[in-house]
């Protein structure tokens, strides 16, 4: 086995299990503890896992919150799928809004040159995306920057919101769940992302497999509050009926 396809299968396990273990390893995989060592470092440094004594845990247990250059070098090609999956769900004019996010960012990149919409976004990165295109009305939300996420929040972001009436939401979030709802590490940017569904007619949120069934410190909406989510294949069976069960058409990409 190759090193990479190990690695992908000890991220797939600490997914999984919430932890995994040097020593365990190693047996399973018949190769030194050396060897694992520099996998788990491998996988840090992608941004996937965070190491601690004797093993790893994946950073979505921990409530960590990896930059966006870091989240945007992960699952690189199930978000190019998901974003491609979101153009269909683009009204022929009118206004969408795109929340900060490594995903909804490649969404920003695949808008078809050949349609005008007005786009209201919180996000640095994809203002500057967006900014040479002169068929788009670009809306970028005022406020403090996080600069960890590129976007914008407080009370400026929030007032331009509450005076905006979009089509479309095309919403990140760092967990979904049935039981907690749509959730982020920060509060502050949970507020917007709240205020963000309410000023849309629909909300569809992009969501690699990794973000089901995980929960962070903010929630900022039911599942209920979703109409679709679009999420790639490698969510484990039987979350696309629970997520579904719960109100939004799911899509599997």
């Amino acid at each position: 086995m190759y090193a990479e396809e190990r690695q992908k299968a000890i991220l797939e396990r600490a997914r999984r299990d919430g932890r995994v273990d040097v020593t365990g390893l190693a047996a399973e995989f018949d190769v030194t503890y050396e060897n694992i060592r520099r996998d788990l470092t491998a996988l840090e440094r992608h941004g996937v896992l965070r190491r601690v004594h004797g093993g790893a845990i994946p950073v979505e247990r921990l409530g960590f919150e990896p930059a966006l250059n870091v989240r945007d070098s992960v699952m690189t090609q199930e978000k190019e799928r998901i974003a491609k999956a979101a153009l269909a769900e683009l009204p022929e004019e009118g206004a969408i809004l795109l929340d900060a996010g490594s995903t909804t960012g490649r969404l920003a990149e695949q808008l078809p040159a050949d349609r005008e919409l007005t786009v209201v976004t919180n996000s640095l990165s994809i203002a500057l995306t967006l900014a040479p295109r002169t068929h788009i009305n670009l809306m970028l939300l005022g406020g403090r920057l996080r600069t960890r996420t590129q976007a914008t929040v407080d009370a400026w972001a929030l007032r331009s919101l509450a005076e905006s009436y979009v089509d479309v939401a095309f919403m990140a979030a760092n967990g979904i769940s049935t039981e907690r709802g749509l959730t982020t590490p920060d509060p502050a940017e949970a507020e917007v992302k709240r205020t963000m569904i309410a000023s849309a007619r629909r909300c569809v949120l992009l969501a690699d497999h990794t973000k089901v069934g995980n929960d962070h410190f903010a929630r900022f909406a039911a599942v209920e509050d979703l109409d679709l989510v679009i999420t790639d294949t490698g969510l484990a069976s039987g979350l696309a009926d629970e997520l579904e069960a719960a109100g939004p058409r799911v899509q599997v990409v």
